[in-house]
């Protein structure tokens, strides 16, 4: 049996998602064929206007409605705080904690040499300068704790020494590491050797 080519593109478009194997995408198209017409309306607009409706923060380069984005709008955050992640996805996660109440700055990835992306291919540069420009008190670096993620981390704490060096201004900048370890629940005969020299190294007092 030949699949009409309606039900054949969409399934294409599906594979082309991240995770999303053949199966996967013919089950989520045969899925929407059973959707009340006006549910599948609701959802094809939402598709028409993620791009649209939507703009990278001119700040920190998250992606929000407006820019400058909604948390830079903020003025009850902690303007000297910036925390470094690689995606919009850790915005959301450490949002979703409520822990912190800095800024941030979005790098829309990570230095992968293997794959060709260099600090020019990322926003790397506009971060430093929000240094120059901003009354910025400490970064917090919290790039993933993967070879790349540790990489890009390296690099950004290396190049903010430098301008350390050149700006008096910048003297008194902090430059942090988030935290890494043994997560909650975890055992410790499953963890790997980084994992657990890490725990050993950021070890406190009990």
């Amino acid at each position: 049996m030949q699949i009409p080519k309606t039900i054949n593109k969409l399934i294409e478009s599906f594979e082309k998602l991240p995770g999303v194997g053949p199966k996967t995408a013919q089950r989520l198209t045969f899925y929407l064929l059973h959707v009340p017409q006006g549910q599948l309306d609701i959802f094809a607009n939402s598709l028409s206007s993620l791009k649209k409706d939507t703009v990278v923060c001119e700040n920190c380069f998250m992606i929000d409605e407006k820019s400058p984005c909604s948390i830079c709008s903020n003025k009850s955050r902690q303007q000297e705080l910036v925390c470094v992640v690689e995606e919009p996805l850790d915005v959301l996660a450490f949002e979703k904690n409520g822990k912190y109440n800095g800024l941030y700055h979005v790098l829309h990835g990570k230095i992968d040499p293997l794959n060709n992306i260099g600090p020019d291919e990322i926003y790397i540069v506009p971060l430093f300068q929000r240094l120059k420009t901003q009354n910025i008190q400490e970064v917090i670096l919290a790039t993933n704790p993967t070879m790349e993620g540790e990489a890009t981390a390296m690099y950004i704490a290396k190049k903010i020494g430098e301008l350390k060096t050149q700006n008096p201004k910048l003297q008194n900048l902090k430059i942090t590491r988030i935290g890494r370890g043994l997560p909650v629940g975890a055992d410790i005969e499953y963890a790997d050797e980084i994992t657990l020299q890490r725990a050993m190294e950021g070890r406190s007092e009990f």
